[in-house]
């Protein structure tokens, strides 16, 4: 099985943008140091009191600079807020700045309606999975310079590495998307923490829509990746201690709470005391929101979900009150899983 993470930068207790910055930094080389696949960062809007990650393609500037040899990418740019030139503009730059390395990670999601309206948003689209499908394309498109001659667009460029163009994929957390990626032919990731209900089926969807395509950078097998809320620590006692503050923080989006990431002890107060650990085994029809334990009980808890939709990759998010325990989280499930240091 192969790991990769997606980092939202989450702001640290009383610290700044800077501060969240250079966690994911940290964050980032300690996974290529680990054997990691890819390291993803977020795009969020309005809550950058408690999330610094707005824009990947800025932050993925910065860490092409400071990584030498793990694909960087974006979980996900939000094309329903852009130009797709523009984003395709983007991923050329960051390919220029780390040869091969780029993943193009493409989704869309609504922010708060004050945050649509400061980035010119049309909330309301007649057919929203046709115009995400036409983006997709005009994106790859002008990644691939796959225009035809005839066509408005052919002799538009972006920049360039000289060598293999970013990889995309689409991204998302319904059957909908799913459905977009398979019948591009596209790699996709569902996002299992935001519904974890909705993966056996939107996996489904993928594979029963799936066909290559003629659009560049489309694949001839499909190739899917689950992204998991998941946390590792020593014990599975003390991973379920950690896994508090993911459930407080669910619990408080539920409630309509904003504010920042709960500390272990005030979830754990909010929660009513320390959550039960994950099972070793999960039900079939059992998919949590979060899960945790120690290096052993997550990798088999991984490899289940993993088998369950079909996938050789799992892309770990975790919602944690302090940094260390995120780090200490990546190396411990690296030696349950077995990655290869590099």
């Amino acid at each position: 099985m192969e790991l990769s993470v997606v980092d939202l930068s989450p702001v640290p207790d009383g610290g700044t943008a800077t501060d969240a910055y250079a966690n994911t930094v940290e964050a980032a080389r300690q996974t290529e140091r680990l054997g990691y696949s890819r390291f993803w960062v977020a795009e969020h809007h309005g809550m950058a009191d408690r999330i610094a990650g707005t824009t990947p393609e800025v932050l993925l500037g910065h860490l092409a600079a400071e990584t030498d040899s793990i694909r960087l990418g974006s979980g996900a740019v939000l094309l329903n807020h852009y130009s797709p030139f523009k984003v395709a503009e983007e991923f050329g730059a960051l390919d220029a700045l780390a040869p091969g390395r780029i993943d193009a990670g493409l989704g869309r999601a609504n922010g708060s309606p004050a945050a649509d309206r400061a980035l010119g948003t049309q909330r309301r689209v007649q057919n929203p999975d046709e115009d995400h499908t036409e983006k997709i394309e005009a994106v790859v498109n002008h990644l691939y310079d796959d225009y035809p001659d005839e066509h408005a667009y052919s002799d538009l460029e972006i920049p360039r590495s000289g060598g293999d163009a970013p990889v995309p994929w689409v991204l998302g957390s319904s059957p909908s998307s799913a459905a977009i990626a398979g019948k591009l032919g596209l790699r996709y990731c569902f996002a299992a923490f935001i519904r974890p209900q909705l993966a056996t089926r939107a996996f489904e969807e993928y594979r029963e829509h799936f066909h290559p395509s003629r659009l560049a950078g489309s694949i001839d097998h499909p190739q899917g990746m689950v992204a998991v809320n998941a946390v590792c620590a020593d014990t599975d006692e003390e991973a379920a201690r950690l896994r508090a503050v993911a459930e407080a923080s669910f619990e408080r989006m539920q409630r309509g709470v904003a504010g920042t990431t709960p500390s272990i002890e005030e979830a754990i107060d909010e929660l009513g005391g320390v959550p039960d650990p994950t099972p070793a085994t999960l039900d079939s029809g059992e998919w949590p929101r979060a899960i945790s334990g120690s290096p052993e009980t997550l990798a088999d808890l991984l490899e289940q979900l993993a088998e369950r939709v079909g996938v050789e990759e799992v892309m770990i998010q975790h919602v944690v009150a302090e940094h260390d325990d995120a780090l200490r989280s990546h190396e411990l499930l690296a030696e349950g899983v077995g990655l290869t240091p590099r």
